[in-house]
């Protein structure tokens, strides 16, 4: 598929680094071209700076020629008036949309927009782990879905990183939650140091 990633955070850096190893052709556009700089260099993808609400911007990314297109910016707004440029000027149906704010997800939706909120998803899995730890959850979205589990923490694992551990095919280190039960995230950029006592949240998608 050829897929444009509008905004290029830990978020859009993150999926057009995916999206790449999994053979789609991928452009991505940032209005800070530092931003893109968070893309390996094993990156084969095109990159754009630009405004993302700037048509021509989006033209030399090859917007007309997309099958889909994931705007996953910071800014709620900016993302609802890209998603809208796509969808309806370029004729793009196949548009996600990131926001960050549940609350405002109606506005999306009366818009014709699909959405992801990371803010719900997060909370989701927090709720499942705080409230039934061992018990796998999955989430469905359009043909995708996500699996969430906790694990102890193998003693063979402990002074050595979250990246460090095998995981089982299709499986991904989403978070650790500590002895004291606090959580914290896993964001594929800075690592955490396991600990005994703790536990290994994973993540699994399956189409």
């Amino acid at each position: 598929m050829n897929i444009l990633v509008v905004g290029c955070g830990r978020l859009g850096s993150a999926l057009a680094e995916q999206l790449d190893r999994e053979g789609h052709d991928v452009a991505v556009v940032d209005g800070q071209e530092e931003n893109l700089l968070r893309l390996s260099e094993t990156f084969s993808g095109v990159k754009v700076t630009g405004m993302p609400m700037d048509q021509s911007v989006l033209q030399a990314a090859g917007v007309e020629n997309c099958d889909a297109v994931a705007v996953v910016t910071p800014d709620d707004n900016l993302n609802i008036t890209v998603a809208q440029i796509v969808k309806n000027f370029f004729g793009v149906e196949n548009v996600v949309a990131r926001i960050s704010d549940p609350r405002r997800e109606s506005v999306f939706h009366r818009f014709g927009l699909r959405t992801v909120c990371p803010t719900n998803l997060a909370a989701d899995a927090m709720n499942t782990v705080l409230t039934s730890p061992w018990e796998p959850v999955q989430m469905t979205f359009e043909t995708a879905s996500v699996t969430f589990r906790v694990k102890e923490v193998d003693e063979q694992y402990v002074g050595k990183s979250i990246s460090a551990i095998p995981m089982e095919d299709g499986w991904v280190p989403f978070g650790v939650i500590h002895s004291n039960f606090e959580s914290e995230l896993y964001d594929h950029r800075n690592d955490i140091l396991l600990r005994a006592g703790e536990k290994l949240m994973q993540a699994h998608v399956s189409d």
